[in-house]
């Protein structure tokens, strides 16, 4: 391979990473500590597997949960949504007295 050819398909590649972290970083954060397809706590079974799906991160407990997600991404995602809106009136249950949120 040509240098010029390999730094071009270096840069490309490089370029592609750049592009996935801030796909990643630009996403929703994943509210839970679990997996949503096993319920595994997420570490678990090693490093916990992130995707993003429709500007959502996602955290799997391992590879093979991602096939399980994506054959039905939308009942995952609205479980997700779910467990969301349930965390946040737990927060805003719990908030003491006159605390405001700006």
């Amino acid at each position: 391979m040509k240098p010029v050819t390999a730094l071009l398909a270096l840069t490309a590649l490089s370029t592609g990473l750049a592009a996935a972290d801030a796909a990643t970083a630009a996403a929703k954060p994943y509210p839970l500590d679990t997996c949503i397809i096993s319920g595994d706590k997420l570490g678990s079974m090693g490093a916990p597997v992130v995707i993003v799906r429709e500007g959502r991160e996602i955290k799997l407990c391992c590879k093979g949960c991602i096939k399980d997600f994506d054959k039905d991404p939308a009942k995952f995602l609205g479980k997700i949504a779910q467990a969301e809106k349930a965390r946040s009136a737990t927060a805003a249950a719990t908030a003491p007295a006159g605390a405001h949120h700006h």
